[in-house]
């Protein structure tokens, strides 16, 4: 990326801001003073991507983009009915690219190990696998596997699928985490990752999540070279059916300032089309630019921490022996 004084300066007047930066604010000013490219038609044509989360929001936004550039799109939903019927209207509105339905409930490891071996033994490769589902609960709940829901939609299952489906990956595939500048309110302390139901809140273990995900970054991005680049981005503050109702507040206080879906998706959709993702990786993104995965003081982590955090989650994702 060319560095321009003016655009530069803009960017780290809004950066020093949580809303200036995150709000609708932030993205129509970098879009229009930066003067971004656009995607070239056709961009995609070819490509196979994997996106968990499509049916709403931003994944379901950005599964519409990638289409329209030609791509084949993956969609993996846990709600069959509802995934099909996405799918269904998403082929009808975006006809230039070609999408279908795979249905695995991300807070079941068991049917993520099904559909990635049912798609390790179809033998397509993949261009890009992009972990967009998110859960963001009121209350504390467990899944079949014994693990909290938030960490299994967001930490573990995510960790599960990207290691089944290693060897599909096409030569300079694009692995990319849609997170959440809720992280940024959080360190990482592997030991009290999960929350106790009694102190439970999920914005918080949501927030935790998320920053869980930016950590491994690094250690996955050392596992996938030289064949691929692992990168997370943040969609700022978008209003979606998710931050409707997880955050009712929140999105009640913000409204007006909010991004669209759309607007939200733009940078997870230029990560996998443009060239400069390629030439890096494990670096986070906002509105197309790489950004500090810190904002806070306490919140950084060591090496040790992470490859704490690397064997906590490589452990929840093994089968448990019989007895």
């Amino acid at each position: 990326m060319t560095s321009n004084p003016l655009p530069d300066a803009v960017d780290l007047l809004l950066e020093a801001t949580v809303a200036g930066s995150f709000s609708r604010l932030g993205y129509e000013v970098r879009r229009r003073l930066e003067d971004w490219e656009d995607p070239p038609a056709g961009a995609l044509a070819g490509r196979r991507i994997l996106l968990t989360g499509a049916t709403s929001g931003i994944g379901r936004a950005a599964t519409g983009q990638l289409l329209d550039l030609g791509a084949e799109v993956l969609v993996v939903g846990r709600d069959e009915q509802r995934t099909i019927k996405a799918v269904a209207e998403l082929g009808v509105a975006h006809p230039n690219g070609t999408v279908s339905a795979h249905i695995a409930d991300l807070a079941d490891l068991g049917a993520v190990r099904k559909m990635a071996d049912e798609l390790v033994a179809f033998g397509a490769p993949f261009d890009a696998i992009v972990h967009n589902a998110g859960a963001l609960l009121a209350d504390k709940t467990m899944t079949v596997d014994g693990i909290e829901t938030t960490l299994a939609v967001h930490l573990i299952s995510p960790h599960l699928l990207t290691e089944r489906l290693m060897p599909l990956l096409r030569p300079l595939a694009r692995v990319v985490w849609v997170t959440s500048g809720g992280m940024y309110s959080q360190g990482l302390d592997v030991d009290h990752l999960e929350m106790d139901e009694a102190d439970y809140k999920g914005a918080t273990q949501y927030a935790r999540a998320k920053r869980a995900q930016v950590e491994l970054l690094g250690l996955w991005a050392e596992r996938l070279a030289p064949t691929a680049v692992v990168h997370a981005m943040h969609p700022g503050w978008a209003d979606t059916p998710g931050v409707e109702k997880g955050l009712p507040t929140f999105r009640k206080l913000t409204g007006p300032a909010l991004r669209t879906p759309d607007q939200g998706a733009d940078t997870l959709v230029w990560l996998l089309w443009a060239e400069e993702p390629a030439t890096t990786t494990a670096r986070l993104w906002l509105d197309r630019r790489p950004r500090s995965t810190t904002r806070l003081p306490g919140t950084g982590t060591t090496d040790e921490e992470r490859a704490h955090l690397w064997e906590w989650v490589a452990g929840a994702t093994r089968v448990p022996e019989s007895p």
